[in-house]
């Protein structure tokens, strides 16, 4: 597991592997248009999340955190269509753990954005 002491990346992480395997039950039940615009987002949000860990500074590194947020807020959107739509197969744990990772997200953002002590 890529660096396990980090929270924001293994969570990350394991949601992504969770996304693959709902994309993968979707594909096969042939939803294959949601299945594809989840794979996108959904690990997209873990890839930036990773590229944020070598970024080139502060600014740099809250672009790239924004941009993971947006992701998850666009696979928020996907999970509930599927949550609610009467055909397609319960998206289970994968709202509540996006939720944990959308409320981590924001408040790195919120930290990061906010101005450093100085040493």
């Amino acid at each position: 597991m890529p660096e396990a002491d980090n929270l924001i990346v293994r969570l990350t992480f394991e949601f992504s592997l969770l996304i693959i395997e709902y994309t993968e039950r979707l594909e096969a039940q042939r939803r294959y248009v949601m299945a594809k615009q989840l794979m996108r987002s959904g690990t997209a949000i873990g890839a930036n999340v990773r590229e944020a860990q070598s970024s080139e500074s502060r600014a740099d590194f809250v672009h790239k955190c924004k941009i993971a947020a947006k992701e998850a807020e666009e696979t928020d959107y996907w999970l509930l269509l599927c949550h609610h739509a009467p055909s397609y197969e319960s998206p289970g744990e994968l709202l509540p753990r996006l939720l944990s990772i959308r409320k981590i997200l924001s408040k790195i953002i919120s930290s990061a954005r906010s101005p450093q002590p100085s040493a």
